[in-house]
């Protein structure tokens, strides 16, 4: 009998993937892997469909969750613009309901439940809306303020955890890299397709962002350790952490890593927003799946909303130098989580994966 059954709600995105690719390592666990879509690659769990925003679909699979130990909840909804869609009304009501809708079904068959992994980032700290206190530490710097999906989840999940026997953990990573396909946040797929666009016009990596800002990221497969590391930790319970690869960057000084690990040369700077230029790569890419038999879909599939979250992050028109996006680690170091990853090789990694998989030429 497994010793623990692990939940995943929004297998198909990028920390949910990395989850299960994490969860899968331990062959005496059950996993469960929650979505609409099947994954790619579901590293040994069982899939699930479900729709999260319909209580009635929940309730369909109880009994597939039955006996759930641990959840990991990486399931969100954007809004199709996504930066405007941060404040949106509607989005942080689909977002609410979504994780009420889950743990209406899966509490009442889960008497063994353990712990909940609850996902946020550095909205909390209101970084889309205003220069962040440097650096930004849980529970001194949250914007509690501004309308966030984060703080409705949070709250529900507070009120719900009272008096039981399971415990919360809420992670807050950086801008997250890693490989998924279709995704609202990340960054492999469009940068990918950019180069290759490049490439195939003989140019060299042009770095098409705006002025620069110091900043941190963080590899998807530490994030996963990190969140396994919350579930079984008496330190993390009901406690909410920050959670990075441990150093900073600024793109314009990684970018001639980025394009070393596409078998580029670096570019000179040369602002184009991604988001508006991807309609003309729509068949050129499809021409690139042929040419180099590619198991990527099509571009608009591949990469999501992805070319908008490529030009935020990069600062696309801005021309003046942004304040520095900076946390701090110190509070999940000092829990017993310590693990570090040098940014650079991060981008390195996941570029020549996505190469060696077949995702980009």
């Amino acid at each position: 009998m497994a010793n623990k059954k692990v939940v995943v709600a929004g297998a198909t995105g990028l920390v949910g993937s990395a989850a299960l690719r994490h969860f899968g390592l331990d062959e005496s666990s059950e996993r469960i892997a929650l979505s609409r879509r099947k994954p790619r690659d579901l590293y040994g769990a069982r899939h699930v469909p479900i729709d999260l925003t319909s209580a009635e679909d929940c309730r369909r699979v109880a009994a597939e969750l039955r006996g759930a130990t641990h959840l990991v909840y990486a399931a969100l909804y954007e809004a199709p613009n996504l930066v405007d869609g941060w404040r949106d009304a509607r989005q942080i009501e689909t977002n609410d309901l979504m994780l009420r809708n889950l743990m209406g079904a899966l509490e009442p068959v889960a008497p063994e439940l353990k712990h909940v992994a609850l996902l946020q980032g550095t909205k909390a700290y209101g970084v889309h809306v205003r220069p962040l206190t440097v650096p930004a530490r849980e529970g001194r710097s949250e914007m509690y303020e501004q309308p966030n999906f984060y703080w409705a989840q949070e709250n529900f999940l507070r009120a719900l955890q009272q008096g039981k026997s399971w415990h919360w953990s809420i992670l807050r990573p950086v801008l997250i890299i890693g490989e998924a396909m279709g995704g609202a946040m990340d960054l492999i797929p469009p940068l990918g397709v950019y180069a290759a666009m490049l490439r195939e016009q003989g140019r060299p990596l042009d770095y098409p962002g705006g002025a620069a800002r110091v900043a941190q990221a963080v590899d998807v497969d530490l994030l996963a350790r990190a969140i396994a590391w919350s579930g079984e930790a008496a330190a993390a319970r009901n406690e909410a952490f920050n959670v990075t690869n441990g150093d900073v960057f600024t793109w314009e000084n990684i970018w001639p890593a980025i394009a070393d690990a596409l078998e580029m040369k670096p570019g000179r700077h040369v602002p184009l927003s991604l988001a508006r230029e991807y309609p003309k790569w729509i068949a050129p890419w499809d021409e690139l799946r042929r040419k180099h038999d590619l198991i990527a879909p099509g571009l608009e599939e591949f990469v999501g909303l992805s070319f908008q979250y490529a030009d935020y992050s990069m600062r696309h028109g801005q021309t003046e130098s942004g304040p520095p996006s900076i946390v701090s680690t110190v509070k999940i170091n000092q829990a017993g989580f310590t693990e570090m990853m040098d940014t650079e090789a991060m981008f390195r990694k996941w570029f020549k994966l996505a190469k060696a998989s077949r995702l980009l030429p």
